[in-house]
């Protein structure tokens, strides 16, 4: 199976590092170098390519950023292959290039395959990619909750099954409780904003508003207003259009429009031009003769009634009344009635309400008892068969006697939900607290590992427990920092063989102090500082033959040319040889 593999680190300006390449392969890298040489940049590094926080302590002093770059190599159709992609990033022949920069102010900025990327794609990536595990990753796994998401993620679907549909019932559980709760909590402001529709809506009913009444009632209102004007000006208007009855002798337009068209229309047929003006006169005449018609009715029809004037003003006080508290017109105003209409129906069936959600949160929680119950089987049926992994890999790794075990256990809670006959506390992964017991030898009582480890027990316990996972949910690069912290002689030699046999199905990278570790490594890197204290582009190389001899003869007595530590290196390259 083709898997994705760290090829090369560039880090510069990173803490002791003015700027080296770091050249990685497939199978079991150590990473070796004096104490403070910049080993364990190697792991900031990935880390920080990873989507790791940034640190401007980080940057070297003087430098006005770190910079890290990554290349990683990503078969087709892999998860990170398809993310990247969907991000923007161009693959350069299966090859995915990352880069992080860190400011000395302490600002952050990532690419991934030549596009700007948030930190937060690396992260994402790296639940993918690579596996990084330091001295503050087994602090982590002291943590309860670590403990739980390290056996969830062992047990595979049998958890993560029941798990989705717990996780959905508690979602939707807490969604009702929290509208059930605000109903409740609040019912007193409701029923004042109930009583407050109503006023509001039998006001409009009393007053029966129609849509554009108002724009009606102003222009009546301005018309019987000014009646006596209106009625004067159309009565001259019609007695210039059409004369006066008590002045027969008086010039109208109408008898001089018709004068002119008679005039016209006795000589047209001599001229074409003077009949088409003579036509036109005609229509004027006509528009005329209608315009002093209508003049007329409208002096009859006008009322000046002061009644209906005080009517008209009466309505509109009414409606300006809705307006000033509804909206800024009639129209608004009925859509106001028509909106608290339909919310008082909602704020009416509260009461309804109240009852449904009750039920379906009674409901919800017999269900996410049910399931936390089927949570609690699928995690003790796996913790067994964990418990039992680990266990064998701490017998290779000189912890013969050695068990480990799980704790799976409830807390009781009145307001929790029925697990077994008990109510217990719930959260949103289930009603479990998960921990992780080891017992050193026989005759000792399993203890939380917090308190029943040692560092060098820590190291192995996580060391087995990453070897266990390598079998059932692969990574494909892990990155140990001081992974045999408190460690030596036959246990140092048994974690060696360990992350050698991880690597047969891994990219495995170590930072050790410790040869028999570094002897089981396919390939050996070493971070050595030049005379002004900096790791430069050669201070990084790979280690063949007689120099990596002379490196772990330095590591077993801290002098490269004694013989008998060369005869002890030698020694120990032999045995990782024969056992891989």
């Amino acid at each position: 199976m083709v898997m994705s593999v760290l090829e090369e680190m560039r880090i510069r300006s990173l803490g002791v590092i003015d700027d080296a390449v770091v050249e990685l392969s497939p199978g079991f890298t150590a990473v070796t170098g004096e104490t403070g040489a910049g080993k364990t940049m190697v792991v900031t590094s990935l880390g920080l390519l990873m989507g790791g926080r940034a640190d401007a302590a980080l940057v070297r002093i003087g430098a006005k950023s770190a910079v890290v770059e990554g290349r990683i190599s990503v078969p087709d159709g892999a998860s990170a292959t398809l993310r990247a992609e969907e991000a923007g990033a161009e693959l350069d022949d299966g090859t995915l290039l990352i880069s992080r920069t860190v400011s000395a102010e302490g600002r952050s900025r990532a690419h991934l395959g030549g596009r700007s990327v948030p930190v937060g794609l690396l992260a994402e990536l790296a639940d993918d990619l690579v596996a990084v595990h330091g001295q503050t990753d087994q602090q982590g796994l002291l943590k309860l909750s670590r403990q739980r998401q390290a056996l969830d993620r062992y047990a595979g679907d049998a958890v993560a099954v029941p798990l989705a549909k717990y996780s959905g019932a508690y979602r939707r559980l807490r969604a009702v409780t929290t509208e059930l709760d605000q109903i409740t909590t609040r019912a007193r402001e409701r029923a004042q904003e109930a009583d407050m529709l109503r006023f509001g809506l039998d006001e409009i009913a009393g007053v029966e508003p129609r849509a554009g009444e108002d724009v009606e009632l102003a222009a009546e209102a301005e018309r019987l207003g000014h009646a006596e004007a209106l009625a004067s000006a159309a009565t001259v208007a019609h007695a210039a259009l059409a004369g006066n009855p008590e002045d027969p002798e008086g010039i109208d337009a109408t008898t001089l429009v018709a004068g002119a068209h008679r005039a016209l229309e006795a000589v047209r047929s001599h001229d074409a031009a003077l009949g088409a003006l003579a036509g036109r006169i005609g229509e004027i005449g006509i528009l005329l003769g209608d315009v002093a018609g209508e003049l007329a009715g409208y002096a009859d029809d006008l009322d000046a009634d002061p009644l209906r004037l005080a009517a008209v003003e009466e309505r509109r006080a009414a409606l300006t009344a809705l307006t000033r508290k509804y909206g800024d017109d009639v129209g608004a105003v009925l859509t106001w009635a028509e909106q608290s209409a339909a919310r008082l129906l909602e704020l009416d069936g509260d009461d309804d309400r109240i009852g449904e959600l009750t039920a379906e949160r009674d409901a919800l929680r017999a269900e996410l008892g049910g399931l936390a119950q089927a949570l609690t089987d699928a995690r003790t049926e796996a913790a067994e068969r964990f418990a039992a992994a680990v266990t064998a890999e701490l017998a290779s790794l000189a912890m013969p006697h050695a068990r480990v075990s799980f704790e799976i256990r409830q807390t009781e809670d009145p307001e929790g939900v029925e697990v077994g006959g008990r109510s217990v506390a719930y959260g949103p992964a289930g009603c479990d607290e998960v921990e992780l017991l080891l017992a050193p030898h026989p005759g000792a009582p399993p203890r939380p590992i917090a308190k029943g480890a040692s560092g060098g027990e820590l190291s192995r316990v996580m060391l087995a427990v990453e070897v266990v996972f390598a079998g059932t949910d692969p990574v494909p690069t892990y990155l140990f920092d001081e992974v045999d912290a408190g460690v030596g002689g036959k246990a140092a030699v048994e974690i060696g063989r360990r992350l050698a046999k991880l690597a047969r199905s891994a990219q495995v990278v170590v930072v050790t102090h410790l040869p028999q570790v570094a002897a089981f490594a396919d390939r050996q890197l070493l971070v050595e500082k030049t005379n002004d204290g900096s790791v430069t582009r050669s201070g990084v190389k790979v280690l063949e033959g007689e120099e990596r001899i002379r490196e772990l003869s330095r590591m077993l007595a801290g002098q490269e040319d004694s013989e008998t530590a060369r005869a002890h290196a030698e020694e120990l390259l032999a045995t990782a040889r024969a056992d891989g």
